[in-house]
């Protein structure tokens, strides 16, 4: 009997990328995946990230898995608005060292931004995940508006408190060394940098970090964008407290080997939100490589099944 081929995973209905205006002066760029009348699933990147930092494959894997997938580019990223409030290295520095500094925006106005687009889309509820900053910013989705945030994952992030989720010092030269300008500088620069953070157990070709970076410069990368990410970043509250009153179904994905977070941040908001799922990944860094997905889709999936599950009750 001749071996029997695979068979091929079912196409997933993939819309256009749209804008939505979500707040004045600020529109984000969103595409969906998968049946509008699945489980709506809002994905939420990280600083200076475009909604492509959602691998296609991955968001048809959580289509396939029973969800309306919504993935959007923040602000400042992308073909989402681009603001033009002034960010120096001198006032990151002031923030990083805890002194009061006056942000452009916040991360609960990027909260905000994605709640406008829920609302565009006539979503009153959703389950959110978020990775890095999208964590933040969906820990902050759940804390403002717990009834329209269905179920938490947060993935490779952190609390706000500064004694957890911190940086590896090892990193601070290459993330504030000055960056010349092109696409091929920023190529390269961004390569290099995955190669620092991303999962060592879990090893990228440099082509595909190539690649993933050419694609996010040719969809509108800026530089400026970038700082005014990590200032509102820097400037964040600690959100412990507020994590501690939520009863919504909770996940919180990190790797052991995560430099750019690190996993005491995991630690700390599966601490904080009370029945919290901790999951822990050996060998993985501050990415999401492709062997690690399925995991992903599985967490994502049973959160949003516990919420479900609590909803029948």
């Amino acid at each position: 009997m001749p071996p029997r081929t695979p068979e091929r995973p079912a196409p997933v209905a993939t819309s256009d990328e749209l804008l939505a205006p979500v707040s004045p002066g600020v529109e984000l760029c969103y595409q969906t995946f998968g049946d509008p009348g699945g489980d709506p699933l809002l994905l939420v990147m990280g600083l200076g990230g475009p909604m492509t930092w959602w691998d296609t494959a991955l968001c048809e894997q959580l289509a396939r898995a029973g969800f309306h997938v919504v993935r959007y580019d923040n602000r400042d990223t992308g073909r989402s608005t681009h603001l033009a409030a002034r960010v120096t290295r001198a006032m990151l520095v002031r923030a990083f060292m805890g002194r009061r500094v006056r942000a452009p925006y916040s991360l609960a106005d990027m909260a905000d931004d994605a709640f406008g687009l829920m609302d565009h889309l006539g979503l009153e509820a959703a389950h959110v995940a978020g990775v890095s900053m999208g964590g933040m910013i969906a820990q902050t989705m759940a804390v403002a508006q717990p009834r329209r945030v269905l179920s938490l994952t947060s993935i490779m992030s952190t609390t706000g408190r500064r004694t957890v989720g911190w940086q590896n010092p090892k990193l601070l030269p290459a993330l504030v060394a000055p960056r010349h300008p092109g696409r091929e500088a920023y190529v390269q620069t961004s390569a290099a940098l995955w190669k620092m953070i991303g999962s060592p157990d879990y090893p990228v070709e440099h082509e595909v970090l190539a690649e993933r970076a050419r694609v996010t410069y040719d969809r509108g990368f800026d530089a400026r964008g970038v700082l005014r990410h990590m200032l509102a970043v820097l400037t964040q509250p600690d959100r412990t407290r507020r994590l501690r009153g939520l009863r919504i179904p909770t996940s919180v994905v990190h790797g052991t080997a995560d430099r750019m977070v690190h996993v005491s941040g995991g630690r700390a908001t599966a601490a904080a939100v009370p029945g919290a799922e901790l999951v822990l990944v050996d060998g993985m860094g501050h990415d999401m490589p492709e062997a690690l997905h399925p995991s992903l889709v599985d967490v994502i999936r049973r959160t949003a099944d516990r919420a479900a599950a609590a909803g029948s009750r």
